[in-house]
Formats: C-alpha cells, sequence, structure tokens
C-alpha cells in the first residue's frame, strides 16, 4: 500500500508540473493544459499544435521526462510483488553448507 501512495504522488506531482508548464509556456487554460499535459504522461502525445519554440522544448523535456517517470511509476508497483515472488520461489540449499 505504501509503494501505491509513493507512485500516486509521483504521478500527480509529474502531472502538476506538465500542467504548470503548458500554462506558462503555451499559455492554455487549465483543462486544455490538463489534457496535454496527461496525453504526454501516459504515452500518447500532445493534443493541441505548439506554436512556439518555447512550449516545443518544455513539451519534448516534459515527454522525455514522463517516459523515465512512467517506467519508475510501474518498478515502484511491481517491486512489491516481484520480491514477494522471488521469497515464494526462494528454494533453501539442502546441505546447509557453502560451496
Amino acid at each position: 500500500m505504501k509503494f501505491l501512495l509513493v507512485a500516486l504522488v509521483f504521478v500527480t506531482v509529474s502531472l502538476g508540473a506538465g500542467v504548470w508548464g503548458y500554462m506558462r509556456f503555451a499559455g492554455q487554460p487549465f483543462p486544455d493544459a490538463f489534457l496535454n499535459a496527461s496525453m504526454i504522461l501516459g504515452g500518447m502525445g500532445p493534443v493541441a499544435d505548439l506554436t512556439t519554440n518555447e512550449v516545443k522544448y518544455f513539451a519534448a523535456f516534459y515527454a522525455l521526462y514522463s517516459g523515465i517517470a512512467l517506467l519508475t511509476t510501474v518498478a515502484m508497483l511491481l517491486a512489491p510483488l516481484v520480491h514477494r515472488m522471488l521469497h515464494a520461489l526462494h528454494v533453501e540449499d539442502e546441505e546447509g553448507g557453502g560451496d
């Protein structure tokens, strides 16, 4: 549950940064900025046309960040499951020894 909460906070902060960037650099109202940031964070790409170089650079860096953020979030969510699976599949050494 702790990993889910951390992932949720991470995604919320990432989405907030994207919304802020689109509002700041593209001058978009909140609903449009939220839509564009959500689409990029989800890996779909921007919805609106990017008209200035400033917003194009922001969108490019936000897209690169979002790809890494998506992988990080998936890793945070899967880590406890993989950890438990590895413990379940662990077989102790029957000889009780070493080499």
